[in-house]
């Protein structure tokens, strides 16, 4: 799904012979560090978050209604043994009243405590030693003053109500009822408060995942976007959300780039179709110059004056872009190569097997290769030296190109291919436009520094066997012996 009423990028076209064929520069970089460590996504942020706070409420809400509920369940102990004493100090309180009437036999751990503090009754509980001590009537009582205490490791809580002319009732009951239930309700927030976050933060975490699915999706999509190439809008989801909200604010960023990309390649166009010509012209003049009179600063001009006719072609290739750039294929002898080399950078030492035959874009691969060797040169300085080497086997065709100059800035990396970034003061295109002609023949181009000092590239063609079929008719050396008159 795109944008309505957006424009649309075109399809890249299949990679064929003399068409330019659409290379990601570095799939997945965006992305990685986003990979690295599952902590670093946002669904698992937004999950952790939600547990957290989920945790926090629940931990809340089950703490208030277990202390709400232990307690009613101690109101309810307190009254049951309050209940239990005063109908007990109200029964003795009639029996006094009764004139004689018998008391009636107590049960549980109750006594009468005389004025004395001495058992005037006591229930066949304390007399079995239900306290620890078998109590009898005139034994002197300990326990009338304690409201909680412990018997044999079972709290006991009591109570005492006044029982008239008898004294004191005095009643007690066990709390392990209630002891088991606080410690059952402890352990059941505990084990709930540790299992909660086992079973949110995954089901967070799936949630979310099903959530950020389109967002994921779309920055797959994103990160493999060519800048150089068509900008292709994202799919937006069904849903009207965020996630829809931010795919169609990028969507609308992606066609503004690209707007923005076309005006600036038609204006470097025309910038470089305007220097073209005067430059061509100066370049001549200044050849014919140095030629006729001998003089080292005509000449020295020249070499400027060339070297500015190549910066231009470099511009003119970066301004037709990748989707514009045309190969025109040609089976050239690599003598023929080195010939044209040899002219436009002097003092190359050349090695290697140089009596095959190279399936090409001469001019283009010419341009390439003159670069690296004029970086070598500027690199390596005037009593440096720069050597390219050629390896030829079925499968590839590979050109190393090495100076012994200082080598490349390591700070640089992969960056010193990106468009005007240079480690040695040049305009910084010649590598992007080296490496953009090795994608476009199908191959690469790689930099490195050399373990005895100074810098190596290796472009990597395809070899002439893989093509042959395409080449066809265009083939033959005599096709494309010279450069055209902007290349010479």
């Amino acid at each position: 799904m795109s944008l309505s009423g957006m424009p649309q990028a075109a399809p890249s076209p299949s990679p064929k012979a003399g068409t330019r064929r659409s290379v990601p520069l570095n799939p997945g970089a965006g992305l990685y560090s986003a990979r690295v460590a599952w902590r670093h996504s946002l669904r698992f942020r937004l999950a952790l978050v939600y547990t957290l706070a989920a945790l926090a409420l629940i931990a809340v809400i089950m703490l208030g209604l277990t202390s709400f509920l232990l307690g009613q369940m101690d109101r309810q102990f307190d009254r049951r043994l309050n209940d239990r004493a005063e109908a007990l100090a109200e029964l003795y309180t009639n029996v006094m009243g009764g004139l004689g009437t018998t008391l009636p036999p107590m049960s549980g751990s109750t006594a009468v405590v005389d004025q004395d503090g001495r058992l005037s009754f006591v229930s066949p509980a304390l007399q079995n030693g239900v306290l620890g001590t078998k109590f009898k009537q005139r034994d002197a009582f300990p326990y009338l003053k304690e409201k909680r205490f412990m018997v044999q490791d079972t709290p006991m809580r009591a109570v005492t109500r006044s029982a008239g002319d008898f004294g004191t009732v005095w009643v007690a009951l066990p709390e392990d009822d209630l002891v088991t239930a606080r410690n059952s309700a402890a352990t059941g927030v505990g084990l709930a408060l540790l299992l909660l976050p086992l079973l949110m933060l995954p089901l967070g975490f799936w949630v979310g995942k099903r959530a950020l699915g389109d967002l994921g999706k779309a920055a797959d999509l994103a990160d493999r976007i060519d800048p150089s190439s068509s900008l292709a809008t994202l799919p937006l989801p069904a849903r009207e959300d965020e996630v829809h909200r931010l795919l169609a604010a990028i969507n609308r960023l992606l066609v503004r780039i690209e707007a923005g990309q076309a005006r600036e390649k038609q204006l470097l166009g025309q910038i470089v179709h305007e220097l073209g010509a005067p430059l061509t012209v100066l370049k001549a003049s200044l050849a014919r110059a140095g030629e006729r009179t001998g003089d080292h600063e005509v000449i020295r001009a020249a070499l400027v004056a060339d070297e500015l006719t190549f910066t231009t072609q470099d511009l003119m290739q970066l301004a037709r872009g990748q989707l514009e750039m045309k190969l025109v294929w040609h089976y050239i002898s690599a003598a023929t190569l080195q010939g044209r080399l040899d002219r436009l950078v002097p003092n190359v030492q050349f090695t290697g097997d140089w009596t095959g035959g190279i399936l090409c874009d001469p001019d283009r691969l010419t341009q390439a290769l003159r670069n690296l060797l004029a970086n070598a040169r500027r690199a390596a300085g005037p009593q440096g030296s720069v050597t390219l080497n050629l390896e030829e086997t079925p499968e590839t065709v590979k050109f190393t190109v090495r100076d012994s100059g200082a080598g490349l800035p390591p700070e640089l990396g992969e960056r010193i291919f990106e468009p005007f970034v240079s480690g040695a003061g040049s305009s910084g295109l010649g590598l992007s436009v080296s490496r953009q002609i090795s994608v476009l023949h199908g191959g690469s181009l790689t930099g490195n520094n050399h373990p005895s000092g100074g810098a190596q590239f290796v472009l990597t063609l395809p070899g002439a066997a893989l093509g042959d079929d395409e080449a066809g008719d265009e083939s033959g050396d005599g096709a494309a012996d010279e450069l055209p008159e902007e290349t010479r």
